[in-house]
């Protein structure tokens, strides 16, 4: 099974997402993702065995990490997988801590991770030609209170188990 660790938006941001969606699809064409899968990835962890979800969820456990609000505020592109995407142009530093620290428990439980930096972001598009000129987008933001582990599938994504972020007092 193949398999990631996400955060999801809550329906005010999915539908914002999907009009940013139809903005970079007006520019570039392709593939649109479904609106049940459009998700932010935390740590792409891949093809595993059943067996070993328990060290995933074990690791997960592990992670003491504080809500946040995420903001999305730029669209792009990337020709090397014809991928176009919302991002942030400034990540903000509790996201960055919470991808921090999943990745550290992991790597202590000996699960390999893509060795590729982190760049936080959604995907909108796939097989999009490369526009001519990126859309600009209003920001877009969620309140952050749990990550995933979710499952991939051809007949899509299913949530494995969910851990909550603390809320500061």
């Amino acid at each position: 099974m193949r398999v990631f660790f996400a955060v999801w938006p809550d329906e005010p941001s999915l539908i914002r997402l999907e009009e940013a969606g139809s903005r970079l699809f007006a520019a570039c064409g392709g593939k649109r993702t479904r609106r049940e899968s459009i998700h932010l990835t935390l740590a792409f962890v891949g093809e595993i065995e059943e067996g070993e979800l328990g060290k995933l969820k074990e690791a997960a456990c592990r992670v003491s990490a504080s809500a946040f609000e995420i903001v999305l505020d730029k669209l792009g592109y990337w020709k090397h997988n014809k991928i176009a995407w919302a991002g942030c142009m400034q990540v903000q530093r509790p996201l960055l801590e919470l991808v921090s620290l999943l990745e550290a428990e992991l790597k202590a439980s000996n699960v390999a991770l893509d060795a590729r930096p982190y760049v936080p972001h959604v995907t909108l598009l796939r097989k999009a030609e490369r526009p001519e000129t990126i859309p600009d987008i209003p920001d877009i933001s969620w309140a952050v209170s749990e990550f995933t582990l979710t499952a991939s599938s051809p007949s899509g994504y299913q949530n494995l188990a969910s851990w909550p972020l603390k809320v500061d007092a």
